[in-house]
């Protein structure tokens, strides 16, 4: 089972990978080359090309020389096309935080483009591949070779509008966007059972630790909720997503009116996920603190960008809003809506502290910040219909006043 369970943990690092959508692209661009060579030597495309003498190309040479230069120009722009991507990343990563980078590696537009130029190349160089002189125009696949004009000429649009949208992808407003978007997505999905109650055990349950050390990224939810229903088990995270755990520290509780075998054990253990890295998708939290890293990176000195701590900012306050009445803890139910799993969860006033006041300490003598946060706390307190936190809003916004009493004076 642990097998499995890494085989699960490679699979979603494979296909978020930069290079998974480029290399499918060039099978497929492989593949085409096969069907194209099928068509220029079958009798239908003889009878074309023998209809029509603009189809035929008379000298092999030529051909030659069409594919290997095609080829040699899309290897330079496959070349420089990356090259502008790692720039563009080592620029995101020195003046916003290296974890966005995750998020713009995951770009499939970029992808797609790159795919497209290593699949021309692959292409090119299968049809020079079967190119031979010979007496016969019509076994040169001239078919091929025209196709292979027009994938060039079309790759050469795609270069022009590929340099515009790289250089609006390393803008702060488009990171800082995403991230937004990201979020927002993460906590729709991870709190959508709301309406699932829980309820605390007041015995104590069988702990089970993990074989390694590693951060808790969270579990296979689908499997994990099928085991607790064909062994009536109701299972209990004892740490939050994000959490870094000690080898043989316990991981969870779980509750039952039987024991729990090894191999039971072992299939529970292997739909928790342990890796490095910070997933938004998987984590909404990660989401929350790389907005707060961009922020207060664009307040360093080095940078000193108040206007983008402000863009980042009020995005981390829309993300907080959304928190603001999500169920917590995180509850999983059967078909039954019996509650099955249960995981804590970071609330409100937790990342709220934890985002929000670094900020606070980091740039509070800027009157950007200062006026950006009141108008945050006025926002949060209008959303916060029942009150919840009226002391904490209250409490900070008194604070961002005395400062700024303090500064006119």
């Amino acid at each position: 089972m642990n097998i499995k369970n890494n085989f699960r943990i490679l699979y979603t690092r494979v296909i978020n990978s930069i290079a998974f959508l480029p290399g499918i692209i060039a099978v497929c661009f492989l593949i085409l080359s096969i069907i194209m060579l099928e068509v220029d030597l079958s009798s239908f495309g003889t009878k074309l090309k023998s209809g029509n003498s603009w189809l035929q190309l008379k000298d092999a040479s030529t051909a030659r020389s069409i594919a290997s230069t095609i080829a040699a120009a899309l290897l330079s722009l496959t070349v420089f096309s990356f090259t502008m991507v790692m720039v563009v990343l080592n620029q995101a990563a020195s003046q916003m935080s290296n974890r966005v980078l995750t998020s713009m590696i995951q770009n499939r537009f970029q992808q797609v483009v790159l795919g497209y130029y290593i699949g021309t190349i692959v292409y090119a160089l299968a049809i020079l591949s079967t190119i031979r002189d010979t007496s016969d125009s019509i076994t040169i696949p001239s078919l091929s070779i025209y196709l292979l004009i027009i994938l060039t000429v079309i790759a050469v649009f795609l270069f022009i509008y590929f340099l515009d949208y790289v250089t609006k992808t390393v803008k702060y407003e488009t990171v800082i966007e995403r991230i937004e978007r990201k979020t927002l997505t993460a906590i729709s999905n991870t709190f959508k059972t709301e309406v699932a109650e829980y309820e605390q055990y007041q015995v104590a349950g069988i702990n089970i630790a993990m074989p390694q050390s590693g951060y808790f990224q969270g579990f296979d939810t689908e499997n994990l909720l099928k085991i607790a229903m064909e062994n009536n088990l109701v299972i209990h995270f004892c740490c939050k997503r994000s959490s870094f755990l000690l080898k043989d520290i316990a991981v969870m509780e779980v509750f039952t009116e039987s024991h729990i075998t090894t191999e039971m054990t072992e299939k529970i253990i292997a739909t928790v996920d342990l890796y490095n890295g910070q997933p938004i998708e998987l984590n909404a939290d990660y989401g929350c603190l790389q907005l707060s890293e961009v922020a207060i990176k664009a307040l360093s000195p080095g940078i000193n960008d108040p206007a983008t701590a402000v863009l980042s900012l009020n995005a981390l306050v829309n993300v907080l809003a959304s928190r603001l009445y999500s169920k917590l803890p995180e509850v999983y139910t059967d078909k039954e809506n019996m509650p099955r799993l249960y995981c804590p969860s970071s609330g409100f006033k937790e990342m709220f502290e934890t985002c929000v006041i670094p900020i606070w300490n980091y740039g509070k003598n800027d009157q950007f910040i200062q006026e950006a946060l009141l108008n945050a706390i006025v926002l949060l307190k209008q959303r916060d219909i029942k009150n919840s936190y009226e002391d904490l809003f209250d409490k900070f916004q008194f604070k961002i006043i005395e400062l700024k009493e303090k500064n006119i004076v």
